[in-house]
């Protein structure tokens, strides 16, 4: 990189700009656009999410008290926050949905071949959705409960790289089960999701599409046992049965058979039974498959702390989406570098040494190692101070 240009620049390097313009072109983003165009937009949203701006008037502020490197960057119209709002209000969201699936593709292609915690040859995918809570005066279109608003985030995230695959936002009163009619399905792939997504007649529409789930089975359900499998009690197996749905509308929905898995955890001493239609794989294997999917959750934490999800510059449902998608690109956009990059560190803390030096004029690798040296090093003189006592 040249040490000549900003961290922010370097990073922004990684974005592929052709395939920006097509999305901006599908959706006459710069129509009638004079002096603010999409890619303005998309650089001041993307700049609040990594230096972690609250408001418009915060984003104003901060990049207009670095005027004279805008340009460099690639701003070609002045920030402002009434210019800000009015494009978020306006322009479409989907803009920067299609740019994120671009983003997607490309760091699934840099991390499929990073290795895994399972030995499965096929892709694993976990599915969940997370409740993000607003104010319903200022969004009352957020339909969620009588007093209450909110938006879901429901995400497919490929757990090899953790990479979220698949984002849809509705709201909060949409429930979790119905978003598996409109799920991308992979053939042969694995998907893990929780409980609340038991409906068996879209589990069986997964199945008849040639993909294995692993889910939750719920207290109540109503089975027949048609066969029981060696157990494995050393590895917290306490049934590994093949079943058949007996109820006349679950047997309906699921005419074929099931695998029904009894797993004690031992770490948490719980118990826990699973439903899948995979008979191929080890039961201990499959209660790991649903150990993953605790990544999905680890991912919706992640991200909000880390990124700008939870407060809103916009009350419409345009600006929340579109900055939702904008975050989710800047996700992306750090996986992506720093796999390029082949940066060491966790990803919170290499997004933590962008974030306090956007605009300082240093090559990202040697930044980081510089970073991350002079925190081994406080590290090793706390220590030291410690012993001396």
């Amino acid at each position: 990189m040249n040490s000549g240009q900003t961290v922010f620049r370097q990073l922004l390097q990684f974005l592929p700009r052709h395939d920006f313009n097509l999305c901006v072109r599908r959706y006459r983003g710069d129509y009638r656009a004079r002096k603010f165009s999409t890619f303005d937009q998309f650089l001041c949203l993307a700049y609040a999410q990594m230096a972690g701006r609250e408001s418009l008037r915060d984003i104003e502020t901060c990049l207009n008290s670095h005027r004279e490197k805008l340009y460099h960057i690639g701003f070609r119209g002045s920030v402002s926050r009434s210019t800000l709002a009015d494009a978020s209000e306006r322009r479409d969201w989907r803009i920067f949905q299609d740019f994120s699936h671009v983003l997607i593709r490309m760091a699934q292609q840099l991390y499929c071949g990073e290795p895994f915690a399972l030995e499965l040859a096929q892709p694993l995918y976990a599915f969940d959705s997370t409740t993000i809570d607003l104010c319903l005066t200022l969004f009352p279109w957020a339909e969620f409960r009588t007093t209450k608003a909110a938006v879901k985030m429901h995400t497919l995230l490929d757990l090899r790289g953790t990479i979220p695959t698949y984002v849809a936002v509705t709201t909060g009163k949409v429930h979790d089960v119905r978003m598996l009619d409109s799920l991308p399905v992979t053939e042969d792939a694995i998907y893990t999701m929780d409980k609340a997504y038991t409906d068996f007649s879209r589990l069986y529409a997964l199945h008849q599409q040639g993909a294995f789930f692993v889910i939750r089975a719920k207290d109540n359900l109503r089975y027949r046992r048609i066969y029981s499998a060696i157990k494995d009690k050393s590895a917290g197996i306490k049934a590994d049965q093949t079943v058949v749905l007996v109820t006349p509308k679950s047997k309906k929905d699921y005419p074929e058979k099931l695998r029904r898995i009894s797993y004690v955890d031992k770490d948490r001493n719980k118990h826990l039974v699973f439903l899948t239609n995979n008979f191929t794989v080890s039961a201990a294997t499959v209660a790991e498959v649903y150990k993953q999917r605790w990544q999905v959750e680890l991912f919706f934490k992640w991200i909000k702390q880390h990124l700008r999800i939870k407060s809103f510059y916009g009350t419409s449902i345009n600006a929340v989406k579109s900055q939702i998608w904008v975050a989710m690109s800047i996700y992306l956009l750090v996986v992506i570098a720093k796999k390029k990059l082949k940066i060491p560190c966790e990803l919170y803390t290499f997004l933590q040494i962008l974030e306090v030096n956007l605009f300082e004029k240093k090559p990202i690798s040697s930044m980081v190692a510089d970073a991350l040296k002079q925190i081994q090093d406080l590290q090793d003189s706390n220590q030291l101070n410690l012993f001396s006592y």
